[in-house]
């Protein structure tokens, strides 16, 4: 990719994150199979891939920075994986997707896309990263904008145990957060949501 066309990509989808504009991001598939209330809703995800490592909770850096060297060339083959922008590396068109999973067992993700996944994403390089297939999932999810603190965060993850418990659905783990946007973006328009794995039952 021309390094000019590159950069003003960049440019551009950083100035729309600001906006909360995700149009550019290549999202995981799902189908909204119920909703419940107060937003909630109850969601059929495909398998997909994601670069994963150990983490200490929310806003953990070196958590982030693992993930972030790996897509900028920590990997088998030392090829730029962007954060933000599609680029060319050693002739494969690579992108990280949106959202960015934070999990409470302590674990940090990001999704890779369906193509990257197809052609078989590089090994990580760096130690303590490594790759996952997630199977096939049903997940209960709560969108909310705004600030994500930790406060907030139990707070919806509070509203979606009592959505799914009157729904009489149940949990398999602690609820994680996912996040849409990047830091920097206005918080009214920002997409936060807590989410959390449904049993198979």
């Amino acid at each position: 990719m021309d390094k000019f066309f590159y950069y003003a990509l960049t440019l551009l989808e950083s100035v729309l994150g600001v906006f909360g504009v995700r149009a550019l991001y290549e999202q995981p598939r799902y189908t909204v199979v119920e909703r419940l209330d107060r937003g909630v809703e109850i969601r059929a995800y495909e398998g997909r891939l994601a670069v994963e490592t150990d983490a200490r909770g929310q806003g953990d850096s070196e958590a982030f920075g693992r993930l972030f060297r790996y897509i900028t060339g920590a990997n088998r083959t030392g090829g730029r994986i962007a954060m933000i922008a599609p680029v060319e590396a050693s002739g494969q068109r690579i992108a990280m997707t949106v959202p960015v999973e934070q999990g409470a067992s302590g674990t940090m993700r990001f999704f890779l896309p369906r193509d990257v996944a197809e052609a078989g994403a590089p090994a990580p390089t760096e130690p303590g990263v490594r790759l996952v297939q997630v199977p096939p999932e049903r997940i209960a999810a709560l969108r909310f904008s705004g600030t994500a603190s930790p406060q907030v965060r139990a707070e919806q993850e509070r509203i979606l145990t009592e959505v799914l418990n009157a729904a009489h659905q149940k949990l398999c783990c602690q609820p994680f957060f996912l996040g849409y946007d990047p830091p920097f973006a206005i918080p009214f328009l920002r997409r936060n949501e807590v989410a959390g794995r449904l049993t198979s039952s």
